[in-house]
């Protein structure tokens, strides 16, 4: 859909149509007509994730704003074709996990979200977040993960069944059978530590999975992670620990030690990475917070949790 009027904004709308369950791909017209009441709006949908991603480098740098439709993976694509460039991200949600809207106190509702990257555009708003960054250049946003939680991601990757969000209950369930802590190397900038843990989390937000705020001093404006180390403990601990995640309850457990750094590298035996919700790859593996490096388009005045203060002005 291309809208005709005469708005001087130029937006490019790319669409994972299978985000949600197929939401966003239902979404999709009424979002386009949404702003291009306002706009000049260019939609296009990837069929795959290569197929998206090859959309949103083709549009980086050649319009006012690119705005993904679907979930947090559809924003983590985005970063690789916008980091460090001036095309501001705008997002309107509709997946099955949607933590970059919450902790930027973005609406949820999509026709709301896209009224909202209209009014940062009409204001010339955009916040310029920090992004982690790993050796090999990929980009991340909120958590990168590595230990229990990334092999119930990988784990729940696998399964075919149940379909959403139970299967992460039941990877859950599985690797809690199957828990045992791990030996970790952890370098904080030039801080080395050796130690047993059952998880590492390398926060650039406060939240990761739906709502879990596992690293809460996470902040994307003050150019370092906050690192949460959860060390050795046993499967009812972690199964009485894991509910109190949203309301950052971890915190303060004797098991529980935080820490700030701006580069991270982390080492351990057959141990997968994640980061927002997608597989990075096998440790070891290193990341640098990079402060200032995406542009994403957040009204005046909104108030989210990923910020020291409100945005204010443009």
């Amino acid at each position: 859909m291309d809208g005709h009027n005469l708005s001087a904004h130029h937006i490019a709308l790319i669409v994972n149509p299978a985000s949600g369950s197929g939401r966003a791909g239902r979404l999709a017209t009424a979002v386009a007509e949404r702003l291009g009441a306002r706009a000049s709006v260019q939609m296009r949908s990837g069929s795959s994730p290569s197929e998206s991603a090859d959309l949103l480098a083709a549009v980086a740098g050649k319009c006012d704003a690119v705005v993904v439709l679907g979930g947090d993976g559809m924003v983590h694509l985005a970063l690789q074709a916008l980091a460090l460039g001036d095309t501001p991200l705008g997002i309107v949600a509709a997946g099955t996990s949607n933590d970059m809207i919450d902790v930027l106190g973005l609406p949820s509702d999509p026709m709301a979200a896209a009224d909202a990257v209209l009014s940062a555009l009409d204001s010339g708003s955009a916040r310029h977040i920090d992004l982690g960054r790993t050796e090999s250049g990929r980009w991340w946003s909120t958590v990168l993960c590595a230990g229990f939680d990334s092999a119930v991601n990988e784990r729940a990757d696998r399964l075919r069944w149940p379909r959403g969000p139970r299967r992460y209950d039941v990877a859950i369930l599985a690797e809690l059978a199957r828990l045992a802590p791990r030996p970790f190397q952890v370098e904080l900038d030039d801080v080395l530590l050796d130690l047993s843990a059952t998880l590492v989390a390398v926060g650039n937000a406060p939240q990761y999975g739906g709502g879990k705020r596992i690293t809460p001093d996470g902040r994307m404006d003050d150019g370092e992670f906050a690192v949460t180390v959860v060390g050795p403990v046993s499967r009812f601990t972690l199964a009485r620990l894991a509910p109190t995640m949203p309301r950052a309850g971890h915190i303060g457990h004797p098991a529980v030690t935080t820490y700030t750094a701006r580069s991270v590298r982390l080492q351990a035996p057959a141990t997968l990475a994640y980061a927002d919700g997608e597989r990075i790859g096998p440790l070891p593996l290193s990341t640098t917070c990079v402060a200032g490096a995406l542009p994403v388009l957040v009204p005046p005045g909104t108030i989210g949790r990923a910020f020291s203060t409100p945005t204010l002005e443009a």
